[in-house]
């Protein structure tokens, strides 16, 4: 019996240590076909001596020919990768050993279906969080109620035809590539439904080392523009709320305390329970820093 071959990309920036991890985690995959790395430096010079040529378990080290940051070396790695299958891995996070052969078998059951997620494991600050959604696929209307942060991009396995020819690359021009993650979802999911896995195959180290820790206006930005990106929203109350609780809480955060408000305002008149809406109000008020509103949220294994 044959298995389809996977890529797996891996950007990566500044994370010499991490980044080993992350490798070494594909590397053991009990999946019996191959698996290759295709590990995209941005911004940062690349290190040769992680390259292997072992076919079973490759590594091949490029640097980002696209627009720096993550998307753009997300999809240098597409384009680079040579698998049936892509998948993208942060980083700073890893792979727990059955991944990806329960991933392709979950797509074998899903024929139309471009992308499968599963649960991830939330590490933070010593203590751990598995968190699993209980869904088997997460339609288009779902992704616009709910952002799932179980879905996590290191989660991501995709059939890499059917993304080239339909559902396209990682959008770079997402302002400060803040959401670009939540974009690629949506529209994946616009175009088929994605299969999910009901099962923790993914850890995730939640702290400082993120590239987006308390970058509030890039947080702002990105969802703002992701409002406009997708009219959609406005008719999914809890979604529209959602995402303009978020500008909210980064507005208030900021110490723009009038457009916290003015957005906080807005989505309570989606949803008058929207929780982000009260944190940013109470931001704004000055009633308590961001910062332990964020640490709180961590500490549950959750974010805001």
């Amino acid at each position: 019996m044959t298995h389809d071959p996977v890529s797996v990309v891996i950007a990566t920036r500044n994370r010499p240590e991490m980044v080993r991890e992350a490798i070494e985690a594909v590397r053991v995959q009990d999946y019996p076909g191959p698996v290759e790395v295709v590990l995209v430096y941005d911004q940062s010079e690349p290190d040769l001596s992680l390259g292997t040529d072992d076919p079973h378990r490759s590594v091949r080290v490029i640097e980002n020919q696209h627009s720096a940051g993550l998307a753009g070396a997300r999809n240098t790695g597409i384009e680079a990768a040579t698998g049936t299958y892509v998948a993208f891995c942060d980083d700073d996070d890893y792979w727990l050993p059955t991944k990806v052969s329960r991933q392709v078998a979950r797509l074998s059951t899903s024929p139309d279906a471009v992308m499968v997620t599963c649960g991830i494991r939330v590490e933070y600050d010593g203590e751990t969080f598995d968190r699993v959604l209980e869904l088997d696929e997460v339609p288009f209307e779902e992704m616009l109620r709910d952002r799932h942060t179980e879905l996590h991009p290191s989660t991501f396995l995709m059939r890499r035809q059917p993304l080239l020819d339909r559902v396209g690359l990682v959008d770079e021009a997402v302002p400060g590539g803040f959401g670009e993650d939540y974009e690629f979802l949506l529209r994946t999911a616009k175009d088929q439904p994605i299969a999910n896995v009901r099962a923790p195959l993914t850890v995730v180290r939640w702290g400082k080392q993120s590239f987006f820790f308390r970058r509030w206006e890039t947080m702002a930005a990105g969802l703002t523009w992701l409002l406009d990106r997708y009219p959609e929203f406005e008719g999914s109350r809890r979604g529209s709320a959602r995402v303009k609780g978020q500008i909210a809480f980064a507005q208030s955060s900021m110490g723009h305390r009038k457009d916290g408000l003015r957005w906080a305002g807005r989505a309570l008149r989606s949803n008058p329970t929207e929780p982000r809406a009260f944190l940013a109000a109470a931001v704004a008020a000055g009633v308590v820093k961001p910062d332990r509103v964020m640490e709180l949220l961590h500490h549950r294994g959750k974010g805001i």
